[in-house]
């Protein structure tokens, strides 16, 4: 599906990673934000291919015909409106998605350092991710993806017990 768009990155994250959600979450998730998901061609797969109800949160408005979409930010206090919230490389809005995680399970691929004003490289950036979590009680697995490139390593969460 990807391949009749152009992205930068592998187009086949998109594929990627939702087949990881189908198969990871079946049916116990339904409605699920994408997070700076761009043109929305994650939220395509889940919607078409998955039958998830699936919105692109991006303020930037650019999602694909048919792809539902909010322009704007995720809100890490409105998570709970989710079943599960997606940062597939969410840039400026990464630590939104990981202050998600303590309401509801996310998917968090970081691509850049918006994290901190630390200079991290790729692994010291996903163990600052899971440095917070730990302090917040997030349970949570480091999971490489089979997608090219050097950016396919997440932090799949679920939120601290209550």
């Amino acid at each position: 599906m990807a391949e009749r768009h152009r992205f930068h990155g592998d187009p086949q994250r998109f594929e990627v990673l939702a087949k990881f959600i189908y198969d990871r979450y079946g049916n116990s998730v339904q409605y699920i934000a994408d997070v700076a998901g761009g043109r929305g061609m994650l939220c395509r797969i889940l919607r078409k291919k998955y039958n998830y109800d699936c919105e692109v949160l991006d303020p930037r408005g650019w999602t694909l015909k048919g792809v539902p979409g909010r322009a704007e930010e995720l809100d890490p206090a409105k998570a709970g409106y989710y079943d599960l919230i997606v940062g597939l490389h969410p840039d400026e809005v990464t630590r939104a998605v990981a202050e998600a995680a303590l309401v509801r399970p996310a998917i968090l691929v970081p691509c850049c350092n918006f994290w901190s004003a630390e200079k991290l490289g790729r692994d010291e950036l996903v163990e600052a991710i899971e440095s917070y979590y730990q302090a917040q009680g997030v349970r949570y697995e480091r999971v490489t993806f089979p997608f090219k490139g050097p950016k396919n390593i997440g932090i799949v969460s679920e939120p601290p017990s209550r």
